[in-house]
């Protein structure tokens, strides 16, 4: 160990070495990036603004659309630098500093779409009482438990990621830095972390999984009881919009970079234009909205 230097930075490969392709990429997902900004922002601000969407599922969505605003900012802005720089690098703090904030908007985002997933199974299963259960203080204990898993899950894999000490190579096969990545590049002993991170994942999993299975086996039961194929339809409608979001990420690649470009980019792009398409009483609220920015400047 005494004659190994020790590295203070990273080479991103990217997606692509060449530069014709790099400059396409750049293009390409400088307008993803900025039109999930534009959407969540959107979704943000509609919900805010409108007094009939002050409920338990839309203040569960705004803290969704933040945390996708914060989850396609872990990694993109720094990716869209390396498509025009010469120099892929970043340095091993900032390597490990981009790993602690992807895994805590990730895991945070877990925990919200599992909470989400409840408040389904409360709206159509049990409708009389969906305000009795879904109140304010639980559904502010739900959102600040979901922000405190993800930090605590991404805390402790980051600090034990602290002690690890690199010494080449330090090129990582990916447009960001990940914890698996940057495992085999080190020269200590990585199984603890690795033993870790699978631990760490699994207990998430298990937190996260079983209300989203429980809660949707509930809602198929109770949406195929209803005898009328048009109760049918209005029951399903109000958690169709969250079931296309947890049923999306499961139908990407197994190539690693992919399944990173559809969790961190794609999914954050594509949540907004899921509930404000799909969703009647946001389109209600944005129409409202344009009516009374017309009747002011009028």
């Amino acid at each position: 160990m005494k004659n190994l230097s020790i590295i203070d930075e990273f080479v991103l490969l990217g997606l692509s070495t060449d530069s014709d392709i790099q400059t396409m990429l750049f293009v390409l997902f400088l307008g993803i990036y900025l039109l999930t900004l534009m959407g969540n922002l959107m979704m943000i601000l509609v919900i805010r603004a409108d007094p009939h969407l002050h409920t338990p599922m839309y203040f569960f969505l705004r803290h969704l659309s933040f945390l996708d605003i914060c989850h396609s900012s872990i990694t993109i802005p720094k990716m869209l630098q390396n498509f025009l720089s010469q120099r892929k690098t970043i340095s091993v703090w900032g390597c490990i500093t981009q790993s602690f904030f992807f895994i805590f908007s990730g895991g945070t985002e877990s925990c919200l779409i599992s909470a989400m997933a409840y408040d389904r199974y409360a709206a159509i299963c049990h409708p009389l009482l969906y305000t009795v259960i879904m109140n304010g203080p639980l559904c502010t204990a739900m959102v600040s438990a979901a922000w405190m898993m993800g930090f605590l899950n991404s805390l402790v894999n980051n600090l034990c990621a602290q002690s690890l000490q690199f010494c080449g190579p330090n090129i990582i096969s990916h447009f960001s830095c990940e914890l698996p990545s940057l495992f085999p590049l080190s020269c200590s002993d990585t199984m603890p972390n690795t033993i870790l991170l699978a631990g760490s994942t699994a207990f998430l999993g298990l937190v996260t999984l079983p209300p989203i299975l429980f809660s949707y086996s509930k809602i198929i039961l109770a949406v195929l009881s209803v005898s009328p194929s048009k109760g049918r339809g209005k029951a399903f409608s109000t958690c169709s919009s969250h079931l296309t979001v947890v049923l999306f990420p499961s139908s990407g690649s197994v190539l690693e970079r992919v399944v990173s470009i559809q969790y961190g980019v794609i999914t954050s792009l594509i949540n907004p234009l899921i509930y404000s398409f799909k969703n009647q009483e946001v389109k209600a609220a944005l129409q409202r909205i344009l009516r009374q920015q017309i009747c002011v400047s009028g």
